[in-house]
């Protein structure tokens, strides 16, 4: 679609707006979408069908406004949040409300429609991630700011391909935080309880951008305290990972403020195990398809590094420390030098203690998460999603029914880190 002087060929001049979509985005007012028993045989195919329906709309809005920006940018978004990623905000939501109640059909669309939002933010985090971290690869494939410079590195000298591969990742990013918003204002809620999801959804949104800063202030600066780390990582991904997604569903349930409690408690707790879990894989097997390292290469500052720092001090251990200061925030860090981080992280006992760290968290989840007052399943379901976003097996998997186990079986001691 050509523009000439100002204007479209079809005749409407730029000023007046895009022309509307044809339809609203999402279903109709009233409309009858899934039942709750549907959600709970597959919640994140669910949450995909939700989500390609208001992105289908919004991709013929761009398609009207501008072929390269809809192929260049929205088709890529679109393809990123449909085609990968274990959905579990959406999971830990539903859960969350099913834990407690038997959704009717508003309520049921009214879930969906915040699941699919969540993971619109998630796309957001990622992409942008991506940008500031200098990533080139996400779930396998290229990265979307990789995506766009590749495509267009034959047409742009001195770099101007990299540029505009970041600013369109950025531009993606900003898109998917505003058609997240989207979907939370049109959320068809009574009044009350739309205001309470609104106030926590603008919460979970900066806190996530928080986190986001620190992460990359701490990586610049050399930030690496433990205190440090540990508000980094619940501000990037306890609260907006597990708890905020728990307690949206607990609003959707109308829980009592015990069991709302409870279960951010728990969420607080394998949210933290959750990232720790994360920062152990990046360095011993990798991530989303990315080779192991990346955080180390980055310089980031981890828990499990800040550990490794802290006992590599407080014992004397010059080695460790050379080997921290040498080829920590190495970007062309290879195979040797990361077989050296590895082995001091592990000497140092920091491997062990964040392992353990892990451990006792998950248990403190689950005694949080008994005393909700939560059906049999919703409890069973929110526990293995728990376990398994830590790296633990699950006692009992989504799907069976055997009560779960009593959390207090699994004993778990953490070492002081002095």
């Amino acid at each position: 679609m050509d523009w000439e002087d100002g204007l479209r060929r079809d005749g409407h001049h730029p000023g007046g707006g895009p022309p509307a979509p044809q339809a609203a985005p999402g279903p109709a007012p009233g409309a009858r979408g899934p039942t709750y028993a549907a959600v709970d045989a597959d919640v994140p195919e669910a949450v995909r069908e939700r989500l390609a329906s208001f992105l289908a709309h919004r991709a013929e809005w761009a398609e009207a406004l501008d072929e390269t920006f809809a192929h260049d940018v929205v088709a890529r978004l679109e393809r990123f949040a449909l085609g990968g990623g274990k959905r579990l905000r959406p999971q830990l939501l539903w859960w969350s409300l099913r834990g407690r109640a038997r959704p009717g059909d508003a309520r049921t669309r009214g879930a969906l429609g915040l699941c699919a939002a969540l993971e619109l933010l998630q796309c957001c985090a990622l992409i942008h991630d991506d940008v500031m971290d200098g990533d080139l690869v996400r779930r396998g494939e290229p990265a979307l700011h990789a995506a766009v410079s590749g495509q267009y590195a034959p047409l742009a000298a001195g770099g101007g391909h990299r540029r505009l591969g970041e600013s369109a990742a950025i531009l993606a990013g900003d898109l998917a935080l505003a058609w997240a918003d989207d979907m939370v204002g049109e959320l068809e809620l009574p009044a009350p309880l739309a205001s309470d999801v609104r106030s926590v959804w603008a919460v979970m949104r900066t806190e996530m951008v928080a986190g986001q800063y620190l992460d990359m202030h701490g990586e610049i600066t050399g930030t690496r305290s433990l205190a440090r780390a540990v508000r980094a990582a619940c501000l990037k991904s306890a609260l907006y990972t597990v708890e905020r997604p728990l307690q949206l569903g607990a609003l959707l349930a109308d829980a009592d403020a015990r069991t709302t409690t409870a279960l951010r408690s728990a969420g607080r707790c394998a949210g933290l195990a959750f990232q720790l879990h994360d920062d152990v894989r990046d360095l011993f097997s990798g991530l989303d398809g990315r080779p192991p390292g990346q955080d180390v290469r980055g310089g980031k500052p981890t828990y499990l590094m800040a550990v490794a720092l802290a006992r590599a001090e407080a014992t004397g251990d010059t080695a460790a420390r050379e080997v921290f200061g040498r080829e920590v925030g190495h970007a062309e860090l290879d195979a040797d030098g990361l077989r050296a981080v590895r082995e001091a992280v592990t000497s140092t006992g920091a491997h062990r203690i964040v392992t353990r760290r892990i451990a006792r968290l998950l248990d403190m989840a689950h005694r949080h998460l008994d005393r909700a007052a939560l059906d049999p399943d919703g409890h069973r379901r929110l526990a293995a999603l728990m376990d398994t976003a830590a790296g633990r097996s699950p006692t009992t998997l989504p799907g069976d029914s055997a009560a779960p186990s009593p959390p207090g079986t699994r004993a778990a001691v953490i070492e002081e880190v002095s």
